[in-house]
């Protein structure tokens, strides 16, 4: 099963998007609430940073995802989303996102699709309603073979499958970057990889989602311009995400909701 958004729900959340820039936030008619309680991750890492190294070592942040986990299983919330994936899903504002559920961030620096795939016990006492998976921009940035991306992907899914049989698991697109407008430190490596190539293997992506029958999420169109590349406003450096980025995402998230209640 999948969620394509339509042309007119398309246009709806980038046109809420634009018409947002000069206040403070959107209004979606829900109460914003407090954001979750979770550590500030962004304290302990000054720069947000897509890339292979890490601020923090990478055993730091297993036992700080592990410690988060162990954290909300103990509290057992009712509604548990879980966000898996690199700094793309680390650095999404815990005030922005859908205040209706509750979140675990289980987001690293840097991650790869095998690395992400060797973590995924730390929330094994969990019992999430749902998880949002987003991985494999790293891997291509490194220049992963896109099969190679693709098997460990399906091989995500088939864990989580497994830990999580009562879950809806949601693999979401990977995102387009800026190319010739990035000015993300690596910007080298973006432009040896088209977004062409990461277009492509979204669509092989949905067919192994469609294939293990979980949800496939198609963020893809909401963050191109005609010509495929980021929308330069919902990114800080061609890569990663603005303030305006993770509304566009939130609206996703909370169609994606509103069609599968």
């Amino acid at each position: 099963m999948s969620l394509v958004l339509n042309v007119v729900g398309l246009a709806g959340i980038v046109a809420i998007v634009m018409q947002s820039q000069g206040s403070d936030r959107l209004d979606y008619g829900l109460p914003l609430g407090a954001p979750p309680s979770r550590p500030n991750l962004m304290a302990v890492v000054a720069t947000p940073d897509l890339g292979p190294r890490h601020q923090l070592a990478y055993r730091e942040w297993l036992a700080i995802l592990q410690q988060e986990a162990q954290s909300i299983a103990g509290r057992a919330p009712e509604n548990l989303s879980i966000l898996a994936g690199d700094s793309i899903s680390l650095w999404f504002p815990p005030e922005i996102l859908p205040p209706e559920r509750q979140w675990l961030n289980q987001g690293i620096s840097g991650e790869t699709s095998d690395g992400l795939l060797a973590r995924l016990y730390l929330f094994d006492d969990t019992r999430p309603d749902q998880i949002f998976v987003m991985i494999g921009i790293n891997d291509l940035i490194q220049g992963v073979d896109a099969a190679v991306v693709l098997e460990q992907q399906q091989a995500i899914i088939q864990d989580l499958k497994q830990r999580h049989p009562r879950a809806e698991i949601i693999v979401q697109s990977i995102l387009p970057h800026a190319g010739e407008q990035a000015t993300w430190e690596g910007r080298d490596r973006l432009l040896a990889l088209p977004n062409t190539v990461i277009r492509d293997l979204n669509s092989q992506l949905q067919a192994i989602a469609e294939q293990e029958k979980v949800e496939y999420l198609d963020l893809y169109p909401l963050f191109a311009d005609p010509s495929g590349h980021l929308i330069l406003h919902l990114t800080t450096d061609g890569l990663h995400l603005s303030e305006q980025g993770y509304w566009v995402w939130r609206s996703a998230i909370q169609s994606y909701n509103l069609h599968h209640p």
